[in-house]
């Protein structure tokens, strides 16, 4: 689990915990992270759960103490919180007579796609895949200021594959009017990198209370849309650069289409076949 965030440990964890520690674990995710910086006997007081099963919660996600696990949610929440700027710091130094840039860049980028094979788990994808191509309700995307075009990239595609496919607006006005038809049941896809867009929280919030089954793609830090999320797909983003790096999302989209197109396969090659030339309408 080395890397991996708080609320990854979690979301991996969440289904060996016993109905105490998940009390534990459902009352930090829906105040992540702050609940987790307080006194143990605070946090079990707010989570519903003992002291005792806090610290039970905590050992269960691998951490040594109370206090290991503080520091882990301190460190997490300083990186979460820098800007580009502050990244710019690290990355600007020692860059000059760097004559291999490309290469340093693209290997890392392959490392970030390795990383986050390894973060997610297998089932986590899988049942993804096959909550989309079931094709129950309607299916939302929707993403934040550098995450956007990924949930039009996605919608795109699968609008060839299954019915019910729709973009939720980037304006927070019309996004309000869309929540109107969201019926329970039905399916959203969320795009949320740090920093966080505040708007997505709310727009999950708002989708969770109509019971829509939310699926978030996210960095390894977690977004907080993560605390209303049924399923979670976290990638590896960062570079000791300036800029975070959307490679590992963009790949894992792609992955998607291709898993949801095998499984919606004979609904999928009817309609593809509709609009192709000589293809079976």
């Amino acid at each position: 689990m080395e890397g991996k965030s708080v609320a990854a440990r979690i979301h991996d964890a969440i289904h060996r915990l016993t109905p105490a520690e998940k009390r534990a674990a459902r009352g930090l995710l829906g105040a992540y992270p702050t609940l987790g910086l307080a006194p143990v006997a605070e946090f079990g007081s707010q989570a519903g759960a003992s002291p005792a099963t806090v610290l039970r919660f905590v050992s269960q996600l691998g951490y040594k103490s109370y206090p290991d696990f503080q520091r882990a949610l301190r460190e997490e929440l300083e990186e979460r919180a820098k800007s580009p700027l502050q990244r710019a710091h690290a990355a600007m130094a020692g860059t000059g007579g760097d004559d291999n840039f490309l290469g340093r860049f693209t290997a890392q980028a392959a490392d970030n796609l390795r990383g986050t094979a390894e973060l997610i788990p297998p089932s986590e994808f899988e049942a993804v895949c096959q909550r989309i191509a079931e094709a129950k309700g309607q299916c939302y995307l929707g993403g934040g200021r550098f995450t956007d075009f990924l949930a039009g990239y996605m919608e795109a595609h699968l609008r060839l594959i299954r019915p019910g496919m729709r973009r939720l607006d980037g304006r927070p006005a019309t996004r309000a009017d869309q929540m109107i038809d969201v019926r329970p049941g039905d399916t959203a896809v969320i795009f949320d990198v740090r920093r966080y867009d505040p708007s997505l929280l709310e727009a999950a919030a708002d989708l969770a209370a109509r019971r829509a089954q939310i699926i978030l793609i996210t960095d390894e830090w977690m977004s907080p849309v993560s605390r209303y999320a049924k399923l979670v797909l976290p990638c590896r983003t960062a570079l000791d650069r300036t800029w975070d790096a959307n490679g590992s999302l963009f790949t894992l989209v792609e992955a998607i289409i291709a898993r949801t197109t095998e499984l919606a396969w004979p609904m999928a090659s009817k309609r593809i076949g509709s609009i192709e030339p000589g293809g079976v309408p």
